[in-house]
């Protein structure tokens, strides 16, 4: 078991930099003993700098190389799309070696990232790419609310094709695991109808009753405790109110609309299903004010201490 995180750094150009300085900056000695930045030095000086910090970086970041670095902020780059990737690989790669427990990220930016070659919807894709695994699931942690992803970065057409029984039921597990590990001994899972009214029965359409219900009496039979379909207007209130641990969003908007609107600042992205932890801020590069000193910092606060969790329970 191994309790440091690994924080990489995100786009070069965006807050990234910024925020990681400000969490450590915040950070007792005895939490940045546990912590390692996986970016550029270079641009986190130029971003302590902005700040007006006095961080000794001396053993706390695997300097990973940016040609030109610091790079103008707030500047779209695919010089800056390959070093994301290219840190968060060294992160993968520290991860699955047990030299970090788990991984923080930082945001990148996804039109930098494929201008750079690497082409990706996002972290979780990517993740599950570097680490050859089958799939990978988006989950959202607040306080008071808990959402995953049956769907994420597609379509609205090609969301609703992914409601399948299989995938909607490997979903339920996914979830149903992740919430045993931080503690939830039995789990109460309310599944997300699709349609309007999980489409009052056949009047505005029959995936609710013929791809969810299904998988949800499969994860019934498994011994989950499970319901659903629930319509989508109505569950996250309940869940909110109580009276779920965890909601399963069939697609993007579905889930993060609600989780965004009760806790815009302090929801933790969490994959799950891969053979190692990671988290993440749920906000991008903010390229407007990078290198502003503005950038706010509580998100990945949030992200770092979700994953202290993580990586203290591992393997337990």
């Amino acid at each position: 078991m191994n309790d440091i995180i690994g924080i990489t750094m995100g786009d070069p150009v965006g807050i990234g930099p910024e925020i990681t300085v400000k969490a450590l900056a915040e950070m007792t000695p005895e939490q940045r003993a546990k912590t390692r930045v996986f970016g550029n030095l270079a641009t986190l000086e130029a971003a302590q700098k902005v700040i007006g910090t006095s961080l000794d970086f001396a053993g706390l970041v695997e300097d990973i190389e940016v040609p030109g670095a610091p790079l103008p902020w707030g500047r779209l780059d695919h010089a800056a799309g390959d070093a994301a990737f290219r840190f968060i690989e060294a992160a993968v790669r520290a991860a699955e070696a047990g030299t970090i427990g788990c991984i923080v990220t930082a945001p990148i930016n996804k039109e930098s990232l494929n201008a750079a070659g690497h082409h990706y919807d996002g972290h979780t894709g990517m993740l599950r790419d570097l680490t050859g695994s089958d799939a990978a699931y988006m989950l959202l942690a607040s306080e008071r609310l808990e959402v995953i992803h049956v769907s994420t970065h597609v379509s609205l057409k090609d969301a609703i094709g992914r409601v399948t029984p299989e995938r909607v039921l490997a979903t339920i597990r996914a979830g149903y695991e992740h919430m045993r590990r931080i503690g939830v001994e039995n789990p109460r899972i309310a599944v997300a109808g699709l349609n309007p009214h999980c489409g009052e029965n056949g009047l505005f359409g029959n995936e609710d009753m013929e791809q969810i219900r299904p998988a949800v009496t499969m994860a019934q039979d498994e011994g989950m405790d499970v319901e659903g379909p629930i319509s989508a207007d109505t569950v996250y209130y309940r869940a909110y109110q109580g009276g779920f641990d965890l909601v399963i969003a069939q697609y993007h908007d579905q889930g993060h609309i609600p989780i965004k609107l009760v806790a815009f600042d302090t929801t933790v992205n969490v994959s799950v299903g891969l053979p190692i932890d990671r988290t993440s801020v749920d906000h991008g590069t903010a390229f407007d004010i990078a290198g502003t000193g503005k950038a706010n910092h509580t998100n990945l606060n949030a992200a770092i201490a979700y994953a202290r969790k993580l990586a203290a329970g591992r393997g337990a």
